[in-house]
């Protein structure tokens, strides 16, 4: 985000060029077309598109679908088959008329559900996911949007329809506010048509408001974003006190600010966040943003540590003990709103699990740079809020999007294998791909490929919900071989497990060929691994197993499927067809 330091240092030039030459990298919008997913070569292009009408359901919704078809089929019939986890729960034949097909399917009632579709053809196939659940927060599936000015309406539309087809139930509104300490311009008291945000660009009401409306018609809840310890510097016209603001001295010669471009509107000023007279000014001016525009809660920045910080009385203020005063009252004086707050590099993370924050979200930077710490932040972030779920705000591709291009689709995949098989989610899509942390940076654009891949990804992400973020645990797994490692290690494949009630959830990441093990693939130079083949697995295993079946976002379509394998003598063996980047194998243990 903007108000991180690393960014600022080192493009805080080249926005100050950009800017001032009106380049498009932080206007211009192009919104990725749902493109059609990767067949074996026999099968036609028969299906070109599936979607469902939101991003997800409630217990008791239907769920209506839209297939698109050839242009040439005029008649015959589809196949459609409903799976929750490795079990098909039901299956439907629809008939083909024309080349668009709506159908609705009625789920399960049961809370907190994953389901995978699949529709097939005589010669094609596609599968879509399916999340039932009455709560956002329970599976966290975040994405947003950063720029607000007049545009059409399809373009707004297009947005949210990109993000519904990954259902994104949540979105961050970045940027869309007039002043950090005055969220929302008013004028004769009636919210303003238009106003500059604080980098000057221009941005509409309407556009606000517009997009809102279309994403609860999707029923993806919407975040107002801001600092909860930001002003600007003439502050004080607005009713913002001196006594208020943080100092770097006990003399209250310097207040504590964060720089931005010079023509940016001001730098930000940090406020006391644990002073009470200003909680209760920004909670003020947070309702008047609610009592004008539909925000389903309210997105909290920081920017991490500060070093050595005073109050007005010269007393030192422990920033990250502020915030659990802050979130209680903020959920207190607006109990119907969601509140998510970021912890930079996990500060603060401790304090604010312990808050009704609707998930934790993390900001994370090279402290954690590598693929274990992405595991292990989530793991942490469970254990400070007894069991709520992540997601990471994590940049790829940070260098490399300098310069026009492309993001290299091997630290893509590699990254969300690790957030997704460890219990998590990746804050990465928007109107565009992040790579840098002011979200209106828009440098590198997604191939056609990895669409496809992000698509099965984020399907695979819903599908398989209750084996990924649904309660389970760290299990112990000894996989035999000198190509498996436990943790993260060139030329290995990286094995841990997880449990829940009776099953053992084997997750496989192919680091074999990786260039580097750090998660940010920075420079766009991570190697694509090479798919293992009929890789032969023994592991041990004392409890007696049933079942095993396996699902992968890289084959299939996500589709599960049996594995055959012998247990003896307190070991278990098994082939695994093949290894792309992750594959998830169950074992599913016997009365």
């Amino acid at each position: 985000m903007f108000s991180k330091k690393k960014f600022i240092i080192i493009a805080s030039i080249i926005l100050l060029i950009a800017i001032g030459l009106g380049i498009a990298i932080t206007t211009t919008k192009k919104i990725p077309k749902q493109v059609k997913r990767n067949k074996p070569l026999q099968q036609a292009d028969l299906i070109q598109t599936l979607e469902t009408d939101k991003a997800f359901y409630h217990p008791n919704d239907p769920v209506s679908f839209s297939l698109k078809l050839a242009d040439n089929v005029a008649n015959g019939r589809l196949i459609v088959s409903y799976f929750h986890l490795n079990e098909e729960i039901g299956q439907q034949e629809i008939k083909v008329d024309s080349n668009v097909v709506k159908w609705t399917w009625n789920p399960p009632t049961d809370d907190y559900k994953g389901y995978l579709v699949r529709v097939k053809s005589e010669e094609d196939e596609e599968t879509i996911g399916v999340d039932v659940s009455s709560d956002w927060s329970k599976f966290p599936r975040y994405g947003f949007l950063s720029s607000f000015p007049d545009m059409p309406l399809e373009e707004r539309k297009g947005a949210i329809s990109f993000l519904n087809r990954h259902h994104i139930n949540g979105i961050q509104f970045y940027d869309w506010h007039y002043k950090h300490h005055q969220p929302l311009k008013m004028e004769n008291n009636e919210p303003a048509s238009h106003w500059e945000d604080i980098a000057n660009r221009p941005t509409t009401f309407e556009t606000i408001r517009s997009y809102l409306d279309l994403a609860h018609k999707r029923n993806m809840k919407t975040m107002a974003y801001n600092l909860l310890y930001g002003a600007f510097a003439e502050a004080e016209n607005d009713g913002v006190q001196t006594e208020w603001r943080l100092f770097k001295d006990q003399q209250r010669n310097a207040q504590d600010f964060h720089p931005l471009p010079d023509n940016w509107k001001s730098d930000v000023f940090l406020v006391n966040p644990g002073n009470l007279q200003w909680q209760d000014y920004l909670f003020n001016q947070q309702k008047m943003v609610y009592n004008a525009l539909p925000f389903d809660g309210w997105h909290i920045d920081q920017l991490g540590p500060r070093g050595n910080v005073y109050d007005a009385n010269g007393n030192t203020v422990t920033l990250d003990e502020t915030f659990l005063s802050f979130l209680d009252r903020a959920k207190s004086s607006m109990p119907d709103k969601s509140i998510v707050m970021n912890a930079v590099n996990q500060y603060g993370q401790r304090q604010i699990g312990s808050t009704p924050v609707d998930f934790l979200y993390t900001e994370v930077w090279d402290d954690f740079k590598y693929y274990q710490d992405l595991k292990r932040i989530i793991d942490d972030n469970k254990q400070f809020s007894s069991g709520k779920n992540s997601v990471l705000a994590a940049y790829m591709n940070y260098n490399a999007s300098n310069q026009p291009g492309e993001f290299n689709p091997a630290g893509i995949l590699l990254a969300n294998s690790v957030i997704f098989a460890s219990g998590g989610s990746h804050l990465e899509l928007g109107e565009h791909m992040l790579s840098k942390e002011y979200f209106p940076h828009h440098n590198l654009n997604m191939s056609p490929a990895l669409q496809e891949s992000m698509e099965n990804y984020y399907d695979f992400l819903v599908a398989y919900e209750n084996l990924l973020r649904d309660g389970v645990e760290d299990a112990s797994v000894s996989i035999d071989g000198e190509h498996f490692s436990t943790e993260p290690e060139l030329g290995k494949i990286w094995s841990f497990a997880k449990q829940k009630d009776s099953q053992k959830v084997l997750h496989l990441i192919n680091f074999v060929d990786a260039a580097s093990l750090e998660w940010r693939d920075t420079d766009g130079n991570q190697a694509e691994p090479q798919e293992q083949k009929e890789l032969a697995i023994q592991l041990e295993e004392s409890r007696p197993v049933k079942k095993i079946w396996m699902a992968s976002p890289d084959k299939g379509q996500s589709v599960p499927i049996s594995v055959s394998f012998e247990q003896k003598d307190g070991k278990i063996s098994f082939t695994l067809p093949s290894l792309k980047y992750w594959d998830m194998v169950v074992l599913e243990y016997g009365e």
